[in-house]
């Protein structure tokens, strides 16, 4: 069997929730320039989205868009898939013929959602928009104007709009006034510079504190105190330890005994988390994305035999410009961290570096940066399925 590895990146709704993941995947031996062998891709991310890893651990509870070729729309492959779980993206290199119309319209009428992509108004493909659920407009592609036209024209239809490739949160605002229903791209995670911004207090506050947690000097009787004097961390504390997520027999009940429980590089882990989640009113998919760097980063390291030390630190540091609104640069360098650290942020230096880049890589899915030493490709993807997993239930009891 061919290697592969399986990415994803997130579709969001107007209100910059999650609404569903679409599926990427490149694989060894797989040409998807080729017809067949493209075919063969998708029947290998069915099975190894779907049964092998299970489509939970990758999508969470939301949908999975998933592109299909015209074989597969001809052999009714989605068919064997839950349709309450995916949706069918039509690939703008299908051939429209009869039969196609006619099992997708099939599909359709059992309930699946049809999306087609990087979409065109050709009269081979009105057929396909007289059903289709969700429309996708390539915005980097069509550009300002040709948007603005194809919207119009999709106005008397009852479907949705997904503008994908979205750069910019600029981008972003004046596609949500046109009427767009999802957004795909990177704009989520890239900031809306404000020059000269400063934090507040309160997060100044808690960026100290996220800067004490990680003196490697730190006692444990100095974060008991620190954690004691405010009421909000010594309930969330105790909160988080007596969750499922732990699964503890015994309730614990005082600060002391859950720093003890925890350890010092745990409790360290938890007060990282809480800082930056306490430090931005983004939506969750910043913050679970700065995680999933975070662990990523630490699984890397682990599976070449160092020891985890700062990568969790860097992962989830690198997300810093998305969480507080200001450049990389700036979130940095008010934090007093390492110098390793920020070489590693900012210009990728190092193991920790080296190990972000290929977070970084997987995550804008570029496969020719998705290397670490010597690790295969699906040894990462399997890092990045397990951090995926891992960010989930962390993010449910923060």
């Amino acid at each position: 069997m061919a290697d592969f590895i399986i990415g994803r990146q997130q579709i969001l709704d107007r209100q910059l929730n999650v609404y569903a993941y679409e599926l990427l995947f490149r694989g060894k031996g797989f040409d998807l320039n080729d017809r067949d062998e493209a075919t063969q891709a998708t029947n290998q991310i069915i099975t190894d989205a779907i049964i092998e890893i299970g489509i939970n651990n990758i999508v969470d509870d939301h949908r999975a868009f998933i592109n299909f070729t015209t074989q597969n729309i001809l052999e009714k492959t989605p068919l064997s898939l839950p349709k309450d779980r995916i949706v069918i993206e039509v690939l703008e290199n299908v051939k429209i013929d009869l039969r196609v119309i006619n099992n997708l319209r099939e599909m359709s009428q059992q309930g699946y959602l049809i999306a087609l992509d990087d979409f065109v108004f050709t009269e081979e493909w009105r057929p396909l928009v007289e059903f289709a659920d969700i429309i996708k407009l390539d915005v980097l592609e069509m550009g300002e104007k040709r948007v603005r036209e194809a919207i119009a024209q999709l106005a008397p239809y009852k479907l949705k709009i997904l503008a994908e490739k979205v750069e910019t949160h600029k981008e972003y605002e004046y596609l949500r006034e046109l009427g767009c229903d999802y957004f795909q791209g990177f704009f989520f995670s890239k900031p809306n510079l404000v020059e000269g911004k400063r934090m507040g207090v309160n997060q100044l506050a808690a960026v100290r504190l996220l800067t004490t947690i990680n003196n490697p000097n730190v006692e444990f009787e100095e974060l008991t105190t620190v954690i004691s004097q405010d009421v909000g961390l010594s309930y969330k504390l105790l909160h988080y330890i007596n969750s499922a997520f732990f699964s503890i027999p015994t309730k614990i009940e005082s600060i002391n005994q859950a720093i003890t429980y925890l350890g010092m590089n745990e409790l360290k882990r938890w007060v990282n988390i809480l800082m930056l989640s306490s430090l931005s009113d983004k939506p969750i998919v910043v913050m679970q994305n700065a995680l999933i760097r975070g662990k990523m980063c630490e699984l890397l390291a682990q599976s070449m035999g160092h020891k985890a030390g700062n990568y969790f630190l860097i992962g989830m540091l690198s997300s810093l410009d998305s969480i507080l609104d200001i450049s990389i640069e700036n979130a940095i360098a008010q934090l007093p961290v390492g110098q390793d650290i920020v070489d590693a942020i900012l210009h990728y230096k190092g193991l920790g570096g080296e190990a972000l880049k290929c977070v970084l890589g997987y995550e804008r899915w570029d496969t020719g940066a998705i290397t670490f030493g010597s690790i295969d490709q699906s040894e990462i993807g399997n890092a990045y399925i397990e951090s995926i997993a891992w960010a989930t239930k962390v993010i449910s009891n923060v």
